[in-house]
């Protein structure tokens, strides 16, 4: 019994977010009981669209195409100044296409190991806490770039033309104050240039993944229906590469479920569903920035996305809201379980940098949008 115990409560504390849905989504079963009803409130869409983009994702990563391009662009590094904006500024462009998640899962561990090679363990935590601010605040800009985003462009049925308006100001004011804190840091001479160069990623396979992303892209712009791109991703990834299904994120996906069955049920309970209106209706912007706080952003767009019609504001506020706390966004503990890995890591110092530049980031990010709402 005892062994049983323990490996649920390790589940609990890696699958946090999964299994705190699954309680919920239990429990409004109580009051508005299963029924063939409960297949409408799945967004498949969205659950398509997120499992198509994880495959493609992974199968860039499967060619080692994000670490040849790391590796090429630090080529022309002298300084050490230079190495962390680097670092950072790869997080924040490829967050836009390929997730906050898998962009830190990417240059986290390319930038442990340069920094480790060229002898800066010193940089080890202002890099990779501005790498982890970099993904989390580079993401927003697009509606592939996180997975609230691409649920909140779909519910609102927000063109790509337009979420990138209206996420491209807080996007470039991240972006200035990401160098910013870079160019804040000493600087002292390095040498990257005799640091081999990762190889070339096969054409072939570079030309079948790169459709694969566009047929995305092409459902996330509303020019494929997701049927459609679906069946020309899985069958295109059964004749060439069947491993790459293993690469999926299936947690995710099954909380999104849960969560969608939650909010059904909420939704059908008069009472409850007039009341979170009430409270949430012109302050979506501070909703989601407390809310992420506390179950992260991902959770607290779903949640609120079914009370209010004013997307712009909850965009702002669970995107800005990814900075924080470590749970804000589930993506920074990757960086922080990376870097708890590493030789003769302080995690107490690591927490302190952390939530410093996540405040200023936060408090900035967040006086600018509500001024711009």
């Amino acid at each position: 019994m005892k062994p049983f115990v323990d490996t649920c409560i390790r589940f609990f504390k890696k699958e946090t977010v999964l299994c705190v849905a699954g309680i919920l989504a239990f429990i409004s079963a109580f009051f508005v009981h299963p029924s063939a009803a409960y297949i409408g409130y799945i967004d498949f869409r969205v659950l398509s669209l997120l499992f198509c983009l994880m495959l493609v994702v992974a199968g860039f990563q499967s060619i080692g195409l994000f670490h040849f391009l790391g590796s090429a662009l630090l080529t022309k590094v002298r300084t050490t100044r230079q190495l962390i904006l680097v670092l950072s500024l790869l997080c924040f462009f490829s967050s836009m296409f390929i997730t906050n998640d898998v962009s830190l899962l990417t240059f986290v561990p390319f930038g442990i190991m340069i920094l480790t090679m060229t002898g800066q363990q010193k940089l080890l935590i202002s890099t990779i806490v501005l790498q982890t601010i970099g993904a989390n605040l580079g993401s927003m800009f697009t509606p592939v770039g996180n997975p609230q985003n691409l649920y909140l462009a779909s519910a609102f049925s927000v063109s790509t033309g337009t979420f990138l308006m209206r996420m491209l100001p807080l996007t470039a004011l991240s972006l200035i104050l990401l160098v910013a804190a870079a160019c804040m840091l000493p600087s002292a001479s390095v040498d990257i240039a005799s640091q081999p160069v990762e190889e070339q990623p096969e054409p072939k396979k570079l030309a079948v993944y790169l459709a694969l992303f566009v047929v995305c892209l092409g459902c996330v712009s509303h020019l494929i229906p997701y049927p459609v791109m679906l069946v020309l991703v899985l069958v295109t990834l059964l004749f060439t590469n069947r491993a790459l299904f293993h690469k999926a994120d299936y947690f995710l996906l099954l909380t999104f479920v849960f969560f969608f069955l939650f909010i059904g049920n909420v939704q059908n309970i008069p009472a409850v569903s007039d009341l979170l209106h009430k409270l949430i209706r012109g302050r979506e912007l501070g909703a989601g920035i407390l809310l992420s706080q506390c179950i992260s952003n991902v959770p607290a767009a779903i949640l609120l996305s079914s009370f209010t019609d004013q997307v712009t504001p909850l965009l702002y506020g669970v995107n800005i809201g990814g900075l924080g706390t470590l749970i804000a966004s589930l993506a920074s503990l990757i960086s922080y379980r990376f870097y708890v890995g590493t030789e003769n890591a302080h995690t107490g110092r690591y927490m302190k940098v952390f939530t410093l530049y996540n405040v200023i980031f936060l408090v900035i990010l967040a006086l600018v949008a509500w001024k711009i709402l």
